[in-house]
């Protein structure tokens, strides 16, 4: 089965094309552009595509990480790889960005929290064992992450580690590393439509008082 997989959720933008019975992946391509992931993102799946030596209607699969992230660039993203599914009768399935990060420590008995830096003294984690999740994804308190980080033989994955020194600290943004979205995508059932992960509401909210009263 012929994979496509996208990555928007954060200052990355790519796509890479995996095929399951060889078990490889056959062509990536991302690039850090922080923005304007709506004006590239075809681009690199024809790039991906055309590496690979395929095109759209090879494709058996969609995956696309739904979050927690950029808000604006997960719905890009969904978005696509949802149009791309419909147009070609596929499945599309959401990967969540803590289960990238988390798969990116080896496989372990001990604890791994993958966590992102949500600002607002606030972080977003997710706990996981031997690549599996212990509980869903949350957006808790900064005071929240350091207690659940402390505990004895946790290992830690993703930007939020730097508070744990630092409280204050100025993190780098985190990047999901496209071949595995295209390797959990490729083993991930699909349930329905991808929809985005939100997790903290969004901050523009429509203005109360002025909404004019319908006949």
């Amino acid at each position: 089965m012929i994979v496509l997989a996208i990555d928007t959720a954060g200052v990355d933008c790519a796509a890479a094309v995996f095929d399951t019975n060889s078990g490889k992946l056959l062509a990536s391509i991302s690039e850090t552009i922080g923005r304007g992931h709506a004006e590239r993102l075809m681009a690199m799946i024809e790039e991906a595509l055309k590496s690979a030596g395929l095109s759209l209607k090879d494709v058996q699969k969609i995956g696309v990480t739904v979050g927690p992230g950029s808000f604006t660039g997960i719905r890009v993203g969904v978005a696509a790889a949802r149009g791309l599914a419909l147009a070609l009768g596929v499945d599309c399935v959401g990967v969540c960005t803590l289960e990238v990060l988390a798969s990116t420590v080896p496989a372990t008995d001990a604890p791994v929290l993958a966590a992102i830096n949500a600002h607002r003294d606030e972080v977003y984690v997710q706990a996981f064992r031997n690549g599996v999740p212990e509980d869903e994804p949350a957006l808790v308190t900064l005071e929240d992450f350091l207690s659940r980080a402390a505990r004895p033989g946790t290992q830690l994955v993703g930007s939020a580690s730097a508070l744990i020194a630092d409280p204050e600290a100025q993190t780098e943004p985190d990047h999901y590393p496209i071949e595995i979205v295209a390797r959990i995508s490729a083993t991930t059932k699909a349930q329905g439509k991808a929809k985005p992960l939100y997790l903290r509401g969004p901050d523009a909210k429509p203005q109360t008082g002025f909404a004019v009263s319908r006949a």
